[in-house]
């Protein structure tokens, strides 16, 4: 007999990141999605605003109603704008759900440092303080059981996993680091607006958030948990004229003599056992091409010998490893699946 699946619910399902969740979850072995919730589109079949799931998904949006939510559903993926979660999940823990939020409301622990950084209240102590912050290759033993995950964000996720492994060995100076991060269009949301503006970013390169990015709070939180000793980094985002994808750079100075195949050997090391993150061999890069549509982190290193440098490079899809698929990843450790589950497969490639 078939095993009684898990019954999932998708807020905010009509972003790129809750059509991304639709996406692969329809294909998850362990998964039934019983409701796809949007406050803005309810009653509307979720296919008029995205017509590939013509046929595929014959199912009207559902209203944003904590208690027939909980009627239906055991898992809820929430997929919000900052400020609507804070408010609405504890509502969902409360019910008895279990919670994978994947907006940046509950990943910054210091509520104050949230207000500073999202211009928005913060959720009260008591959630993010409960909320486990699910980068899975770091805190995956921590998701395990859990009932509530934040997911991180795309920047932060692909940053991390470039820095973390360098940084707990003790190899790179916390006080060096310096992040160039670039960004596909998607990451800004499907909302419009002239920054994503066809005619703005075709053909354009554009710095933007300059030292104000909020996932900045996020990044250092986690660096200086990892360093034991606070780390503030310079932190750069730009656009580029394309949908999916990030590349984080990352410059730090070396701490002793370490080679590339050195530290091949110590990532190779640090993420034995984690099958979605992927290092080169020396003197060979990623790039965003060859993770699109995946759940992979990619990282390639080059030492300079001459500054004392090392540069990390690290690519993700951003609405994938950025978002929804890391979420899923979350949702197969939180629920005691093999972590790859519904998530295995090539990236899209040319």
């Amino acid at each position: 007999m078939e095993a009684v699946k898990v019954k999932v619910a998708i807020v905010g399902s009509t972003g790129y990141g809750g059509v991304e969740l639709i996406r692969f979850l329809m294909g998850h072995p362990h998964v039934e999605i019983v409701s796809v919730i949007s406050s803005s589109s309810a009653g509307e079949p979720i296919a008029d605003g995205f017509p590939h799931l013509s046929e595929l998904m014959v199912q009207n949006l559902d209203g944003v109603d904590p208690r027939e939510i909980a009627q239906k559903a055991d898992v809820v993926f929430t997929a919000t704008p900052s400020g609507v979660s804070s408010k609405l999940v504890p509502q969902l823990l409360e019910a008895g759900l279990r919670v994978i939020d994947l907006s940046g409301d509950f990943r910054i622990k210091d509520g104050a440092l949230y207000e500073a950084w999202y211009k928005q209240e913060a959720a009260d102590q008591k959630w993010l303080e409960q909320a486990i912050y699910g980068l899975c290759e770091i805190n995956g033993e921590f998701v395990r059981d859990s009932s509530f995950i934040s997911n991180p964000g795309c920047y932060s996720t692909t940053t991390l996993l470039g820095l973390l492994p360098a940084l707990t060995a003790g190899w790179i100076d916390p006080a060096s680091i310096i992040i160039d991060a670039k960004s596909g269009v998607s990451g800004a949301g499907r909302g419009t607006s002239l920054t994503t503006h066809y005619a703005e970013i075709n053909e354009n390169l554009k710095i933007y958030k300059v030292n104000k990015h909020q996932h900045i709070p996020e990044i250092e939180q986690e660096l200086t948990r990892a360093a034991g000793t606070p780390v503030t980094v310079t932190f750069t985002t730009h656009l580029v004229p394309m949908t999916r994808g990030i590349m984080s750079t990352m410059y730090a100075k070396l701490q002793g003599d370490y080679t590339e195949e050195k530290l091949v050997e110590l990532y190779r090391e640090f993420y034995n056992g984690r099958p979605f993150v992927r290092i080169r061999e020396a003197g060979k890069w990623p790039a965003t091409k060859e993770v699109f549509g995946s759940n992979y982190c990619d990282i390639g290193f080059s030492v300079d010998e001459r500054t004392g440098r090392v540069t990390i490079v690290a690519v993700t899809d951003n609405v994938v490893k950025g978002a929804a698929g890391q979420a899923i990843q979350n949702l197969n450790l939180m629920m005691g699946w093999d972590e790859t589950t519904g998530l295995k497969f090539s990236p899209v490639y040319p």
